[in-house]
């Protein structure tokens, strides 16, 4: 059992890898994303790759749980949290080929994401002495379905989610190791990690697959059903930080849009990361911050929970926050030699 944790993410990217090569051909000719005034890319793409992420991950974590069950709960708990992602899947699978409206597309997220919320996850409580349950359910069932829809949403640059979610997906599979959080979480993340590193070569700059709403929906609900899990035993500063700088592109371009009176359900290309390109960096400078960045919000994460205290946990998040304000900052500003 000691194995597993390391085995799930070597299984789960050469399953994915697999899969991306089978795919990418009938992914071509039915699933194309054509280039818009709004897009990143110049040619036509297929999307989809996110079939082979989940399929990689869930494979890997079945075949886990075949050599070394867990118990009862733990197993039905990744059941329920797989069927969630699936749904979640067709959904987005649904939007990429016939656009869904944006009432229906949100109610069809809000229903996974409550599923796997009162079905996986029935016993955790966050603040269980400040607030009473079902409003801690409600705020719950929103930053789940806002994290569904931020991930979508900054899945807009050609590895841009790699660089986002495998830092904190292998952040969360260690804390698996480490008996921080529960051996399934573990398994979870690192089924997460390793898909998604098995796609990495196919979307690397200039992309030959995307992961579409297909894969960006559900690994929205993944991310956040771990980050919850990770709050849930306490590291609450650490399930801030691990996230932070794609919460913070989306929600302040978010409520940016509404000040401005716009339709922020509609396309655009007002998040920082977007604002980098056209203000001088290139794809692989963007995504190198990023990554870099997102590398040391997961090493500020540990730190949070290895330390415990309060006031070290509040010093991590405070640098965590500055650090991505200056990577925002930065993106935001054109290059001086760039003109």
């Amino acid at each position: 059992m000691a194995l597993v944790p390391f085995a799930v993410p070597i299984v789960a990217a050469l399953a994915a890898a697999l899969l991306c090569v089978a795919l990418r051909p009938l992914l071509q000719r039915y699933a194309l994303a054509r280039p818009n005034a709004r897009s990143s890319h110049k040619v036509p793409t297929p999307q989809g790759g996110g079939i082979a992420v989940l399929a990689g991950a869930f494979l890997a974590i079945a075949l886990a749980l075949h050599l070394s069950p867990l118990e009862s709960e733990a197993g039905r708990s990744l059941l329920v949290v797989a069927g969630g992602a699936c749904a979640l899947a067709l959904v987005g699978a649904w939007d990429d080929i016939r656009p869904l409206s944006a009432s229906l597309r949100l109610a069809l997220q809000a229903a996974c994401v409550g599923f796997v919320l009162i079905r996986a996850a029935p016993e955790l409580r966050l603040f269980p002495e400040l607030l009473p349950l079902a409003v801690e359910r409600a705020l719950a069932l929103l930053a789940g379905v806002w994290f569904v829809n931020l991930v979508n949403f900054m899945d807009g640059l050609d590895w841009i989610t790699v660089a986002g979610i495998v830092p904190l997906a292998a952040a969360l599979a260690l804390a698996g190791v480490a008996g921080v959080v529960d051996p399934a979480t573990g398994w979870l993340a690192a089924g997460l990690c390793g898909g998604l590193l098995g796609f990495a070569p196919f979307n690397r700059p200039v992309a030959k697959l995307f992961l579409g709403d297909v894969g960006s929906l559900p690994i929205g609900l993944l991310s956040a059903y771990l980050l919850y899990r990770l709050a849930g035993t306490g590291a609450f500063a650490a399930a801030l930080i691990l996230p932070l700088y794609h919460v913070a592109d989306s929600t302040i371009t978010l409520f940016r849009r509404l000040a401005r009176g716009e339709k922020v359900w509609e396309a655009h290309r007002s998040h920082f990361y977007q604002q980098a390109t056209t203000n001088g960096f290139g794809v692989l400078a963007v995504v190198g911050r990023v990554a870099a960045l997102n590398i040391a919000l997961a090493a500020l994460a540990g730190l949070s929970i290895a330390w415990g205290n309060l006031w070290a946990q509040a010093g991590c998040l405070a640098l965590a926050v500055l650090l991505t304000g200056l990577l925002l900052r930065a993106f935001a500003t054109p290059r001086a030699s760039h003109g």
